[in-house]
């Protein structure tokens, strides 16, 4: 597995939200990067989620989303912010026929199966390309943007070392680029 950075730039997460919204399979697309960066879901809970989660039997939308973390067993529940509420809306308009029961992010194969992990990278990766990132990105990317700008945005973090299930602050802030680029910025600081 390759190590993956966050997206730090909030330019270039716009500019990759208009380039997956535009796309074939645009809103699906489009919903998985907006509900990953917001959430700090793992990518195989992310493409196992369907729509009775994030939809009441009467099918509106949901205020918080409540799952069981595959890798962890444990039980999570957050709320749905705005972002990903409209992301939402967006993908739904563009459907026919919702069954609470079908995947959030079914395969175009007619299988009734998520997209893998594979196609969401290919996913992320065409469109992190397209809008000029050169940094390496992932399925992983997205659970990482989330921590990465929390962090910035001054969430402590302890908070995110709960969230992602770390042992230490320093795994936390080695996985969301924190550490790197703190050290970065030594280099570029300090001219002799």
């Amino acid at each position: 597995m390759e190590f993956v950075q966050p997206i730090r730039d909030l330019k270039k997460i716009n500019a990759m939200k208009k380039v997956l919204l535009a796309g074939k399979h645009g809103p699906r697309n489009h919903l998985m990067f907006v509900l990953g960066i917001n959430s700090g879901l793992r990518i195989s809970d992310l493409l196992k989620l369907k729509f009775e989660h994030i939809l009441t039997p009467k099918q509106k939308i949901r205020d918080f989303l409540a799952i069981r973390e595959k890798k962890t067993g444990k039980y999570k529940m957050f709320p749905l912010n705005k972002s990903t509420a409209g992301a939402i809306k967006i993908y739904l308009q563009t459907l026919k026929n919702v069954e609470m029961d079908d995947y959030l992010f079914k395969s175009a194969k007619g299988n009734n199966k998520p997209i893998s992990r594979t196609h969401a990278w290919k996913i992320l990766n065409s469109a992190a390309k397209d809008v000029g990132i050169k940094e390496r990105i992932g399925s992983h990317s997205l659970r990482k943007t989330f921590g990465y700008h929390a962090y910035k945005a001054g969430v402590d973090i302890s908070r995110l070392q709960y969230i992602f299930n770390h042992s230490a602050p320093s795994l936390t802030l080695r996985y969301i680029g924190i550490t790197q680029d703190d050290i970065d910025d030594v280099y570029i600081s300090l001219n002799l």
